[in-house]
């Protein structure tokens, strides 16, 4: 009997069980025959078109799911209306807070300096001017924060409803009030009206001019106002180095030495590459790597290529081969006999932890310590960026990165600006475009305005792997077909969370805790995922919280770390330097010679080299 595949039509009227199957195969029983490739390839033609149906639907929805979001919907929806005693609780509570606002402006018409009656939730600056004390701007803040207060109980104890949904839900209903909030309307804002009152209106002029100018860099693609006055490898970016290697995927500086010695173990600085590397070499005063060469560290960072459609298929592996694994072989080489102190930040640091648990694994005992700056490992509780991540959406994105083989900057820039819509949007609009005043660019600001892409491979294969099976956390994720345990480390680890991170937050950075079985001193300080690692000694402010697990301590839940830990005020940075020289040779070393032309790693330019400068 031929094995062919045969296509039989069904017979009209036959039961469903004696119909033939079209997609059986004919041949030894219970096997199954590969299909032809006309089938496969009309198959990848269908998919096709449904990839560029959600590529075109994206540009409408700004990259945002729809089916995700209706599904979200319909799920808290119908589930409130099968609960009467939720609505009647929710009836109740309306009813109690409008009672409580009322019974607050009888007490304000009689006394002015009435405490209010809700305040706030902690990181909500939007009325804290002189001018919302009093009436009736008091009155319109403390009916937006009860509304807020009621809308968070309607979006949340649904019973039955999905705890994703109902995070989508209530974060789609808090991006709604805000847009209605007294503080982002013109009339309803007492800084406003004040500054309204004191130009005669002319500031609405100047926003007005403003928001044409920020149109104007907008449409001809130019970056934001301002950046002009930080011009990199000039004002940032601007510590003396060499390109001592390059390949594809990277490029390696290795920065001059400040003195006469150094400590004999290099330092390798593997940033993400959701971002510009210089993040940790700004302005000469708050440079961290500025900072390690000042001490006597050897330092080598890598420079991460930005990727176009050319590079749709990269993928993680191609990240860990070609960008540390190529990085540690040439820092060997400059810097031959010695360990190394890896340090990783956010998507860098992921990688880095994998990096390190492979080579723990193979007998590489290449590392001296592992550095995570604000980087996840177990991603079960990743966060609001979660709320971007579901089966769903992940299709929706994936189809948007197979049309332009990359993930654009403006797409990542817009998921995390609506995660801080009042920080990053609302002010903005008020400040700018209302009061008329330019918020004065830094160098923080410049650079995150310098963006860079995400290949498609390899940002598909992340969000995959990590945000939605969390196979690291779970020992499956395979490098050389083998599993990646981080038990595997056992080097110390320093590892920083910051208290504000709404990209890595700090309670998920800690649950390395439970991943690895070495040292680790763990670090929580002030400000958020980029303020909080870029936090220089003399930056007025800061503070932090330090503690180390030795491998047989017992474990302690975060917020019992918190509680035990160390409270420090300063810089985090004096404490990790501390460590790195703690661990490394007590002796001290010549600086080494830039880069080793006798085994091919000759500099080839000065930093910050070319990677940077892409577009």
């Amino acid at each position: 009997m031929s094995t062919e595949a045969k296509l039989v039509p069904i017979t009209a009227g036959a039961p469903a069980a004696q119909q033939p199957r079209p997609a059986a195969i004919a041949g030894t029983a219970g096997s199954r025959q590969p299909l032809p490739r006309d089938e496969i390839t009309s198959g990848e033609a269908f998919h096709a078109i449904d990839r560029m149906a959600e590529a075109l639907s994206a540009q409408a929805t700004g990259g945002l799911s729809p089916a995700a979001i209706a599904l979200a919907f319909f799920d808290w929806s119908i589930h409130l209306a099968a609960a009467p005693g939720k609505r009647m609780e929710l009836a109740n509570k309306a009813a109690r807070k409008t009672a409580r606002l009322l019974m607050h402006l009888c007490s304000a018409c009689r006394d002015p300096e009435t405490s209010p009656c809700i305040s706030p939730l902690p990181g909500d600056y939007r009325f804290r001017a002189e001018g919302w004390e009093k009436q009736p701007y008091a009155l319109l803040s403390q009916a937006f924060l009860l509304n807020q207060q009621w809308w968070h109980n309607v979006t949340h104890d649904v019973p039955g409803v999905t705890p994703h949904h109902q995070h989508v839900i209530s974060f789609i209903a808090r991006q709604m009030l805000d847009v209605f909030s007294p503080s982002n309307l013109p009339f309803t804002n007492p800084e406003i009206v004040r500054r309204a009152a004191q130009t005669g209106g002319a500031n609405f002029i100047q926003g007005f001019q403003n928001w044409l100018e920020d149109v104007n860099h907008f449409a001809t693609q130019r970056p934001p106002v301002g950046t002009e006055n930080f011009q990199v490898g000039r004002d940032v970016a601007a510590t003396p180095g060499r390109v001592v290697y390059r390949n594809h995927l990277i490029e390696l500086i290795q920065y001059s030495p400040l003195t006469e010695t150094v400590t004999s173990e290099p330092v390798l600085i593997v940033p993400a590459w959701i971002m510009k590397y210089y993040i940790l070499d700004l302005s000469p005063h708050n440079s961290l790597i500025r900072y390690l060469v000042e001490r006597g560290h050897t330092v080598f960072c890598i420079s991460w290529r930005n990727p176009g459609a050319e590079d749709r298929d990269l993928t993680m592996d191609d990240y860990r081969r070609k960008g540390i694994m190529a990085a540690l072989d040439a820092v060997n080489a400059i810097v031959p006999d010695r360990k190394i102190h890896a340090t990783g930040y956010c998507l860098g640091g992921t990688l880095l932890s994998i990096a390190a648990a492979a080579m723990a694994r193979s007998g590489d005992d290449r590392l001296a310590t592992v550095t995570l700056f604000a980087a996840q490992t177990d991603f079960t509780e990743p966060g609001e960026l979660a709320l971007f991540i579901d089966h769903s959406q992940m299709h929706f994105l994936e189809s948007m990165m197979w049309n332009r083989g990359y993930l654009s900057s403006d797409q990542m820039a817009g998921a995390f600006q609506l995660l801080r819509t009042n920080d990053l949007v609302w002010s903005r609009l008020v400040h700018d475009y209302m009061m008329g005043e330019r918020k004065p660019m830094n160098d923080l600001m410049a650079w995150n305005a310098d963006s860079t892409r995400m290949p498609y491979k390899m940002h598909a294969e992340y969000l995959r792997r990590l945000y939605l099976n969390n196979e690291l956390a779970g020992g499956r994720f395979m490098v050389d077909d083998k599993p990646t345990a981080l038990q595997n480390i056992r080097v110390p680890m320093f590892v920083v969370g910051t208290e504000r991170d709404h990209v890595a937050p700090w309670r998920s950075v800690y649950k390395i805790h439970q991943l690895c079985d070495t040292d680790i001193t763990f670090v929580l300080t002030s400000g958020g995922h980029n303020a909080g690692i870029v936090s220089e000694p003399g930056h007025p402010g800061r503070r932090y919280r330090i503690g180390l697990k030795h491998a047989p301590d017992p474990y302690l839940g975060p917020d019992e770390w918190a509680e035990a830990a160390q409270h420090k005020d300063g810089s985090w940075w004096v404490d990790w330097s501390e460590w790195l020289a703690q661990n490394s040779a007590s002796n001290r070393v010549p600086a080494p010679s830039m880069g080793a032309a006798a085994k091919g790693y000759r500099p080839i330019e000065n930093a910050p080299g070319s990677y940077v400068f892409q577009r």
